[in-house]
């Protein structure tokens, strides 16, 4: 295989956030008000390791998911290949500054299937600047993006 190697650089790398989960759910609160019964803590300690247990790396080229703590999988979306990416979250992680990221792509590893990260900080600014680094290896690439319904018209 010929072609030219592009070194790539991380962007940013995050985890999803237990403690800003517990203030800015509703799930969270109703932990939170559990543990007054012992329960709320073994659904913290569980959160946590959830939360412990995977790991985002954006570089300038590539997303990369790592999952496990004791069997692991690293899974990887390269950035021209995104779709789309969506942030959701309710008034209380707005207040909490978390959300939910959801990305679709083309890559053929996911089977379609899209991405979600719970939990995210600051993900409103995290989905912009992913969609901007997106734009970039698009370019990069030279890839364009077209669209094709189910009738074959662009």
């Amino acid at each position: 295989m010929t072609g030219t190697y592009i070194a790539e650089r991380r962007v940013d790398s995050f985890r999803s956030s237990t403690e800003r989960w517990l203030i800015g759910s509703f799930h969270g609160w109703l932990t939170l008000l559990s543990c007054v019964i012992g329960v709320g803590l073994v659904i913290i300690a569980i959160r946590w390791l959830q939360n412990r247990a995977a790991t985002y790396d954006i570089t300038d080229q590539r997303l990369i998911v790592k999952r496990g703590l004791i069997m692991k999988s690293i899974d990887e979306i390269e950035l021209y290949r995104v779709k789309d990416v969506r942030v959701d979250f309710s008034v209380i992680n707005q207040i909490a500054d978390i959300g939910t990221i959801t990305i679709t792509s083309t890559d053929r590893t996911s089977g379609n299937a899209a991405f979600v990260l719970r939990d995210i900080p600051s993900a409103r600014e995290r989905r912009e600047g992913l969609r901007k680094l997106v734009d970039r290896a698009r370019q990069l690439r030279g890839v364009r993006e077209l669209d094709v319904d189910a009738d074959g018209h662009y």
